[in-house]
């Protein structure tokens, strides 16, 4: 996006999978996203360059988005609730070795509270004599919308350590979000508020759907609907309409890991009750996706051995291929455990699906719908 809105600025990506970048040079991206293609193959090659030349990419650049992969660390301490920062560091270790002068440095990952200290550590820990201005920018587009929420956004928030250098750093990353997002919509902050506020965005929108769901529940016993209640609420406008559509629970890459992040972060902090409520929240998630299956067991006169069941997608949520944290996945999983004959169908997910079942693979069929001819039968 900021190739295509700011011509003036040359903007390269780099990684460590060559594969990948390859497809990014290729026709064919690496990620589904609508709008996505037409931007990239507009300014592909004119502004915007993919490369595996990570070392030349940091020396050449001026400022430098850090947008690695931050899972839940599945080891050690924190394991299950943490960030694993492992590679967030590694990054910053060779950024420290390839730079040759002063770099602005921009959080795009979502990171816990005081990242930004820690490499800022790193990132001084040789004394070269170079300058590196740490920011905190945090993504808050929605994959499935992601061009217009880049294109339009509620707001773009930018956190700085409130010295005269990091000042002037964030005052140059506004200029460039200036391009095309009015300046009212320019939040700026010290950086600590800036880490947090990712994470306490995400999890406040996945409580509002862990709170419609448990809702759910209860118009089932008593006889409410839930669509007729939750169109009720929504219209008060303190509460607002949004993310208040009753579902098997949340998906993707964040709301989970952000709000386990923040469960871990109280935690340290010796704020337990704190931690619990986000963590029931989670917890919430998970109890409704398998109140979905006991619903469908129950619907079925409690057996679903030899029964064909289809999923009508896969991914997360529509308009992408994304299958991290997919209900589906839980759910695909206990219906073979029960011995249905599972049907599993996705316009862009269904290489996803197989490699996150590869271990059941042989018991699911995976059909492209969009490969299947249409036969019209002949009349009787």
């Amino acid at each position: 996006m900021i190739a295509h809105k700011c011509p003036q600025y040359r903007v390269t990506v780099v990684d460590v999978n060559p594969e990948r970048i390859a497809a990014w040079n290729s026709d064919n991206l690496p990620i589904y996203e609508p709008g996505l293609d037409e931007i990239v193959k507009a300014v592909r090659g004119r502004n915007l360059f993919f490369s595996t030349e990570i070392e030349r990419g940091i020396r050449d650049a001026d400022i430098i988005f850090v947008s690695v992969n931050t899972p839940t660390k599945t080891f050690g301490a924190g394991a299950g609730m943490a960030a694993d920062l492992q590679y967030w560091e590694k990054t910053a270790r060779q950024i420290r070795e390839a730079s040759q002068s002063h770099k602005i440095i921009v959080e795009k990952s979502t990171l816990p509270v005081k990242t930004a200290l820690a490499m800022e550590k790193i990132l001084t820990a040789t004394a070269n004599g170079i300058r590196f201005d740490i920011l905190s920018n945090p993504e808050f587009l929605a994959e499935g919308t992601g061009i217009r929420d880049l294109e339009t956004p509620d707001r773009v928030l930018i956190g700085s350590r409130e010295t005269p250098e990091g000042l002037k750093a964030r005052s140059e990353l506004v200029e460039i979000y200036a391009n095309w997002v009015p300046r009212e919509r320019i939040i700026t902050s010290n950086i600590w508020s800036s880490e947090l506020s990712k994470l306490v965005s995400n999890a406040f929108l996945a409580q509002r759907i862990s709170s419609i769901n448990s809702i759910s529940s209860l118009c089932e016993k008593t006889g409410a609907n839930i669509a007729e209640v939750a169109r009720a609420v929504g219209m008060d406008r303190r509460v607002g309409n949004q993310f208040l559509n009753a579902s098997i629970g949340f998906g993707g890459s964040c709301f989970k890991k952000d709000i386990l992040n923040l469960v871990y972060l109280c935690r340290q902090y010796g704020l337990d009750e704190v931690a619990d409520y986000w963590e029931g929240v989670v917890k919430i998630n998970d109890y409704q996706t398998e109140r979905f299956i006991l619903n469908m067991l129950g619907a079925m006169f409690n057996t679903l051995a030899g029964k064909k069941i289809c999923l009508f997608g896969f991914a997360f949520k529509a308009n992408t291929g994304d299958t991290r944290e997919s209900p589906a996945i839980t759910v695909s999983r206990r219906l073979v455990e029960e011995r249905a004959e599972v049907v599993i169908t996705d316009p862009r997910a269904l290489p996803n699906a197989q490699t996150d079942l590869a271990d059941i693979k042989e018991k699911i069929a995976f059909i492209d719908v969009r490969r299947l001819q249409v036969v019209t039968p002949l009349p009787l």
